[in-house]
């Protein structure tokens, strides 16, 4: 059973099979007693030209202590797929290290992933993998990195406004920035 949690400031619950409206704090009580060790995930990806060189990067904080940041490039790619990679990537390093009985909250500047994953994931499946205008979901081969990854975590997804002095948002456009710059 896919499990997704939502904590965004519309105050969305959503399990991938629509959402429902429920007070925020009733939704944080039931996430902190879900136990074990708080791991709080920053992605960031972006594009010089879309599409052009581009790069992705997270950050990760376990308990309160960075515990691993990374960033990866590619020559030419999308904004979409960049911001797609960083989240994947982060899962896939964590799934590699056993931390598959933590709560994690993955925070993303993305709306595209946050309502990707939450919102729109479960219609593009029983769709086919098509939109609600019948056209092919584009990064269909990223989504489908992703799901499994996130099926395999109990996982609170929320949107933050990019370029708005969050510390490790920050931090992650400015690995972004790097990774294009290797190029």
């Amino acid at each position: 059973m896919s499990l997704f949690q939502n904590f965004t400031n519309a105050d969305i619950w959503s399990n991938g099979k629509g959402s429902s409206k429920f007070d925020r704090r009733e939704k944080t009580r039931h996430y902190r007693r879900a136990g074990g060790a708080c791991i709080e995930i920053y992605t960031d990806g972006g594009c010089s030209g879309n599409p052009g060189p581009g790069g992705w990067a997270y950050v990760i904080i376990k308990d309160g202590v960075l515990f691993a940041e990374k960033w990866g490039a590619e020559k030419l790619t999308t904004n979409n797929r960049m911001e797609l990679q960083a989240v994947i990537a982060a899962l896939e390093f964590l799934a590699s290290g056993k931390n598959m009985e933590e709560k994690i909250t993955i925070f993303t500047d993305s709306q595209y992933v946050q309502k990707g994953i939450t919102l729109w994931l479960a219609e593009w499946k029983k769709r086919g993998w098509k939109t609600s205008d019948k056209k092919p979901v584009k990064n269909q081969d990223l989504w489908q990195r992703l799901e499994p990854l996130a099926e395999q975590f109990l996982v609170n997804w929320v949107w933050v406004k990019g370029h708005a002095g969050n510390k490790y948002n920050e931090r992650c456009d400015e690995l972004t920035r790097t990774a294009i710059v290797s190029l």
